[in-house]
């Protein structure tokens, strides 16, 4: 028994070790916000553990040591007291040190922060709804405004600004693998500066409970090469495909028939729905439903034949359709790409 001890020890510490990365976790940077703060976190915990071990020494020495025994009367030793008073003057001025130490720290760690968007050339309107992301990147040019849903495309090793809000509830933007959370608040418009040190998928999630499925509001960010971002961009502003399959072509009609366009919209249709997500492009995201589902055939026929048993309590409501419908209906929305 005695020699499993040893390995099953570091079989905990291996396991518990896997919490400190992955796509997403605060103590896994992958950009200039992300590691500020990370720095920040281990240099405050290692203080504050330094500062904890050498109080709990300083209150264990007394009580490990035997009193004296006494013959006679107290008798008040003045230089004892006045070493006494010095060791406690000490005591409080490092702790003052300290605390104004950290102070500073913290502030120029919110320089460094505020710092990052300085030059942004990319902003995106991100507003948080029940229980998904509006993602709307702006452009000086109109017909160059994007707008897509849950998946936030940007440029690696470039900073980008978000502009966070919401229409409903207080929701909170949290992607720690880049940066620190930050809430989005109806009515008002916050700043969140980014960037990814290199390419890569990057999870995020409200981070403030904003209702019934506030778990299953999850967002992406896809950091890639500026040249590899600008194709996307320009892919994703143009109409949605054609559907070619006569099954897909069925579908299109059933779906522009349908209360779907009373919410959704699809790009070169007449659907023009805008408070559900814009599903022009919906086949090229990796997920449904805010992270809920992964995309595939069979996950977006579940998706649309009972949205509320995948996600209780959503908006999406149950529209009536038998087999065939149904089917069509995939057959057009997953050539959406």
């Amino acid at each position: 028994m005695k020699r499993f001890a040893p390995i099953a020890f570091v079989t905990a510490i291996a396991l518990f070790l896997q919490g400190c990365a992955g796509w997403q976790s605060a103590l896994d940077p992958k950009g200039p916000a992300a590691s500020e703060l990370a720095w920040l976190i281990w240099f405050f915990t290692g203080l504050c553990a330094a500062v904890w071990v050498l109080v709990m020494i300083a209150l264990a020495l007394p009580l490990m040591m035997r009193p004296r025994e006494r013959a006679e009367p107290l008798v008040i030793d003045a230089d004892a007291d006045n070493r006494k008073l010095r060791v406690v003057l000490t005591a409080v001025g490092l702790t003052a040190v300290i605390l104004v130490g950290l102070t500073l720290l913290s502030f120029f760690a919110n320089r460094t922060l505020a710092a990052i968007g300085s030059d942004a050339a990319l902003t995106i309107r991100v507003t948080g709804h029940q229980w998904w992301w509006e993602v709307r990147y702006e452009d000086a040019t109109p017909s160059h405004i994007l707008t897509t849903a849950n998946e936030i495309h940007i440029p690696a090793g470039e900073p980008v600004r978000l502009l966070l809000t919401s229409t409903d509830v207080i929701h909170s933007f949290w992607v720690p693998s880049l940066s620190g959370k930050l809430d989005l608040i109806p009515g008002r418009m916050n700043v969140l500066d980014i960037k990814a040190d290199k390419p890569g998928v990057y999870r995020g999630q409200c981070a403030e409970f904003c209702g019934a499925q506030h778990a299953n509001m999850g967002t992406f960010i896809i950091a890639e090469p500026r040249e590899k971002f600008d194709a996307w961009w320009n892919d994703q502003l143009g109409p949605a495909a054609a559907p070619m399959s006569d099954e897909a072509k069925t579908g299109e009609n059933l779906f522009l028939k349908r209360p779907c366009v009373m919410c959704h919209k699809i790009g070169g249709t007449p659907a023009g729905g805008t408070v559900a997500p814009d599903l022009t492009h919906i086949a090229s995201r990796q997920t449904l439903a805010a992270g809920t589902l992964t995309m595939s055939r069979g996950n977006l026929a579940a998706w649309i034949a009972d949205p509320q048993g995948v996600k209780p309590g959503s908006h999406m409501p149950v529209v009536d359709l038998n087999g065939d419908e149904l089917n069509a209906i995939v057959a057009y929305l997953e050539g959406l790409k």
